[in-house]
């Protein structure tokens, strides 16, 4: 299955456009839903961040405290790849299994922290990033999470420039503007990617005749 990797910095709408490309047909995995799957109450992930990072970083119900965690992990490299250390193998296996099991004519793999991380590279045949300026990032995501400006800044702080994003990107989708204009470019890309899909399973079938073909 052709699979677009979907990514962009904090508050530029990935989920929104993600949910758009799922109602035209195309299949979602969203490595954070995962993560929130991971971690929930008396999973071995959680248990080994409640051994990692203490007690304090769990909710009086026993649940994740995320927020405590997120302030942890932002303001001190090292906890950040300890939390990494922990969640990434076992999101990684489960996006391994979920794109074998998914039924679509392509699938976008929604991963923040694409180019950050490098972990999917490999699962990937382009990436398509959505952006937006730096300020409608901060105030969207204040809006979004009840957070500071400082406190997005500095989640902004441990992805990579915006730049150098848009340089990495192999499509780009802007979200600046409406909600109409955004599902515009969505389905402007829907149809690329139909037809990139089709020219995969071309190119597989051509491989697969060739290679079982008699001598």
């Amino acid at each position: 299955m052709l699979t677009i990797g979907l990514t962009g910095g904090i508050g530029c709408g990935k989920t929104s456009v993600a949910r758009i490309f799922s109602t035209l047909g195309a299949a979602i995995i969203d490595t954070d839903e995962i993560a929130r799957r991971l971690t929930e109450k008396g999973s071995p992930a959680l248990d080994a961040i409640a051994e990692q990072f203490g007690a304090t970083c769990l909710l009086q119900d026993g649940n994740l405290d995320r927020a405590e965690l997120r302030k942890r992990v932002f303001s001190d490299p090292s906890a950040k790849k300890k939390l990494e250390a922990i969640l990434h193998p076992p999101i990684k296996q489960q996006v391994i299994a979920e794109i074998a099991e998914a039924r679509a004519p392509y699938l976008l793999l929604v991963v923040p922290l694409f180019f950050e991380t490098g972990a999917y590279r490999d699962l990937v045949s382009r990436v398509l990033v959505v952006d937006c300026d730096e300020s409608q990032q901060i105030s969207r995501t204040m809006n979004r999470s009840q957070l500071s400006a400082d406190e997005v800044r500095a989640i902004m702080a441990n992805q990579i420039p915006r730049m150098e994003r848009l340089e990495q990107a192999g499509d780009i989708l802007s979200n600046k503007g409406n909600q109409e204009n955004l599902e515009e470019q969505v389905r402007s890309l829907h149809q690329r990617y139909l037809a990139l899909a089709l020219q995969k399973q071309d190119a597989d079938s051509n491989r697969h005749s060739a290679k079982t073909r008699p001598i």
